[in-house]
């Protein structure tokens, strides 16, 4: 399947899903995006751009794998 996101005003939602809802739902799925998708992007873009520009911070598996065990090992008890 395909995904498009559209925007559109308020006043025009009804009409909208009603000719979608003509369609099957093996042919059209409607799925609700979350309210902060804009804001999620925003930080996506930011931390691939750290990455992309050679800013951000990163570990290795070995310490990470050191990190997550202490960690855990903290909220044992």
């Amino acid at each position: 399947m395909e995904a498009i996101r559209l925007e559109f005003q308020p006043e025009i939602k009804e009409k909208i899903l009603e000719l979608l809802s003509s369609f099957s739902s093996d042919q059209l799925k409607i799925v609700q995006e979350e309210s902060d998708f804009d804001v999620t992007k925003e930080k996506l873009d930011a931390a691939l751009a750290k990455i992309k520009n050679g800013t951000a911070e990163s570990c290795s598996l070995e310490e990470l794998d050191a990190y997550l065990e202490k960690t855990i090992s903290e909220y044992e008890n």
